[in-house]
């Protein structure tokens, strides 16, 4: 919890100077090419977490690997590692994007399903979440195959879960409840 207000803080910042210096957009692509690439990079994000890898090595791989990004972005990676907190950056990067959506009167609707979605399907979720907000609602799907069947939809702090997985955790806890009420 720390950590992500932390990481909140960070991305607060950036967001700031990247919109004094007109180029919240640029630093926008940004944090997500560094978040993609940390979560589809095992080797990066053990790198990153390690506490026997030196910070100066980090940085190094940091500004090797997103040599194209901006002075913002790489000084985003200085000042992790001056506070000791380069373990933040996939995390701070995530909160960035979700600052700068929040900016620009847009949120990201996180569906979760068992399978990909399917073009039609995919619309039909965007246009039903996007009635009961007035947001510009873009929509992400992930993957997850243990939630079974059915699906999760996460929009800013709400989450409504109407997975298989969920409906067979609520039928174990009416079954173990009743069995420990006939139990008395």
């Amino acid at each position: 919890m720390v950590s992500t207000r932390a990481a909140i803080r960070y991305a607060k910042a950036m967001l700031s100077l990247a919109i004094d210096n007109k180029i919240a957009d640029k630093v926008d692509a940004e944090m997500k090419l560094i978040r993609n690439t940390i979560v589809s990079n095992k080797e990066l994000r053990l790198m990153l977490m390690s506490p026997i890898v030196k910070a100066d090595v980090k940085i190094a791989a940091l500004k090797e690997i997103f040599a194209d990004v901006s002075e913002i972005t790489k000084g985003l990676f200085s000042v992790l590692e001056e506070n000791k907190r380069i373990n933040l950056l996939q995390t701070v990067a995530e909160k960035y994007i979700i600052q700068y959506h929040a900016y620009k009167g847009e949120q990201t609707a996180v569906v979760t399903t068992a399978i990909p979605l399917t073009g039609g399907l995919e619309a039909k979720v965007l246009a039903k979440i996007t009635e009961l907000t007035d947001k510009k609602i873009t929509l992400e799907n992930k993957v997850d195959p243990t939630i079974i069947g059915g699906f999760v939809i996460r929009i800013g702090d709400k989450q409504y879960d109407a997975s298989v997985a969920a409906k067979f955790r609520k039928l174990e806890r009416e079954f173990n409840n009743n069995l420990y009420v006939s139990q008395l």
